[in-house]
């Protein structure tokens, strides 16, 4: 038993001395670790400080910088201000002296604006009391003029207005002839030119057309086939193409009567055919008229297109190539419409060049000014108004438009295009031998040509000449002297401008003829 507890109680013993001797090193090892870190901590600490020292030293440095920085800052701000004060009160001294010297100025005008009022009152009444004088004057001496004329002053007044206003009137027509005079020879010069230079430069043949047709025959034999049994065959044609066939007496021709152009034309092509085949019945005609007529129809659309690209114009709807087309078979006053375009639309366009405006715009308004002439349907509107709607309708420009309406002074011109196209269309029609008129119109218009000169007093006689362009006066030498026939020139010349209506210009010539006779005895 004692032999078993030795080596246990050894044992424990041993555990606890190896515990102890732990406890020891560990104990040891513990004071150094203490050691060594509080070794460490003071070392920390010192390098802590050291890099605070420095932190705060380098603060510090830029506190100062900082302070330096702003401070120079602020003394540049008020240096600035106190140097706009000194500009301000350097402008307020200058204004003080400015309004110093004005109220000096004012001071010495005040002085002389007394004495100049002074002066004025004192000239005022030295004036009054002459003009006080000078009307007592005035009455004696009208009581002496009075007494010298035995007229009153009233009349006297009267007398000296009267042939005052004839001697202004007179003076007056003088200055107004004159005037009218240099007028023509400074702003018609450069018209004129270009008129006349756009006229030579357009020369036309002029056909007049009538509202028959004749057509010649190769036999007169042929002239039964065209009747037909019983009158078939020319009731078939009348009936077809709307035309009067007159068959009369005259030797191998017949006479195709008919307002409309285009139904003369069809009616004549139709007959041609018919005596060429030699087949002429009614079933015939009716075919052949409609033949005809397509082939016309095409023509009048071959004729616009041709006349287009003459012209050089571009970009037209196909109505209005119809319509250029079909004034070939439409007259105005016997000129043929279409030619009459086709000149109005040439002398547009020389016009437009010579003034510098654009001449396509001026050809493409002159050609179709008329086409209000060649309705489809029948209008009550003006031809001008009608073609404007026309060229409205088919994308026409705004100028073209307006030159179309314009041209007979329908509606307001609003383009320098649309007194070119007037003119040009005036130019056209007034040629000699263009149009034909009316025989009682035209000679209407001669008799109201002279009765107009007859109108005036001191006339003995008036002379219409040159179809109506030149009028010429005969006055008497003893009741008109010659500045009264320049007078009298101008005033007929004045009276027959607003009065009548007429193409082209009228000349008015006065004569005045003294004769001194003597016999020899």
């Amino acid at each position: 038993m004692d032999g078993m507890l030795l080596p246990i109680i050894v044992g424990i013993i041993g555990i606890l001395v190896g515990f102890i001797i732990a406890k020891t090193i560990e104990k040891s090892k513990g004071t150094k670790l203490l050691n060594d870190t509080k070794k460490e901590a003071s070392t920390i600490i010192k390098e802590a400080k050291i890099d605070a020292e420095s932190i705060k030293k380098d603060k510090i440095l830029q506190a100062k910088e900082k302070f330096i920085e702003l401070k120079s800052e602020h003394e540049k701000v008020i240096l600035s201000r106190e140097k706009k004060i000194s500009d301000v009160e350097k402008r307020i001294r200058d204004r003080e002296s400015k309004v110093a010297s004005e109220v000096d100025k004012n001071k010495r005008l005040n002085q002389s604006l007394e004495a100049k009022n002074k002066d004025y009152d004192f000239k005022l009444d030295f004036l009054e009391k002459k003009e006080g004088e000078l009307d007592k004057m005035h009455k004696r001496h009208v009581d002496m003029l009075e007494q010298i004329s035995g007229l009153s002053a009233d009349e006297a007044k009267k007398e000296l207005v009267s042939s005052l206003k004839d001697e202004a009137k007179t003076e007056a027509m003088a200055f107004i002839q004159t005037a009218v005079e240099e007028a023509k020879l400074t702003a018609e010069q450069e018209a004129r030119k270009v008129v006349l230079g756009t006229i030579q430069r357009v020369g036309v043949e002029q056909a007049v057309e009538n509202c028959v047709s004749v057509f010649n025959l190769e036999s007169d034999d042929v002239k039964g086939r065209i009747i037909g049994r019983e009158g078939r065959n020319i009731r078939a044609i009348e009936a077809a193409t709307g035309v009067e066939i007159i068959v009369d007496d005259t030797p191998d021709a017949i006479i195709l009567s008919c307002f409309d152009p285009i139904r003369r034309e069809i009616a004549r092509l139709s007959l041609h055919k018919l005596v060429t085949d030699g087949r002429i019945h009614p079933a015939r005609i009716e075919e052949v008229v409609g033949k005809t007529e397509k082939q016309i129809t095409q023509e009048i659309i071959e004729v616009g297109k041709r006349t287009v690209i003459d012209l050089g114009i571009h970009g037209l709807h196909p109505e209005l190539i119809k319509a250029v087309g079909r004034m070939k078979y439409r007259s105005s006053y016997g000129q043929n419409l279409l030619q009459h375009s086709r000149e109005v639309a040439n002398l547009c366009g020389i016009m437009a060049s010579e003034m510098g405006l654009n001449a396509k715009v001026a050809k493409r308004a002159g050609l179709l000014h008329d086409i209000g002439k060649v309705p489809n349907e029948e209008s009550e509107l003006p031809h001008a108004l009608l073609g404007m709607q026309w060229a409205e309708k088919y994308g026409e420009k705004p100028d073209v438009c307006n030159a179309i309406g314009a041209h007979h002074d329908e509606i307001e011109m609003k383009s320098l295009i649309s007194p070119i196209v007037q003119v040009c269309d005036a130019i056209s029609g007034a040629r000699p031998g263009a149009r034909r008129q009316v025989l009682d119109s035209y000679i209407q218009r001669l008799k109201d040509l002279e009765d107009i000169a007859f109108g005036f007093s001191g006339v003995q006689k008036a002379y219409a000449i040159q179809a109506g362009r030149e009028l010429r006066v005969m006055v008497e030498s003893t009741k008109v002297n010659d500045t009264k026939a320049s007078e009298l020139s101008f005033s007929i010349s004045q009276k027959i401008q607003n009065d009548m209506t007429y193409p082209g210009q009228v000349k008015v010539t006065v004569i005045r003829e003294t004769r001194a006779v003597n016999v020899a005895k």
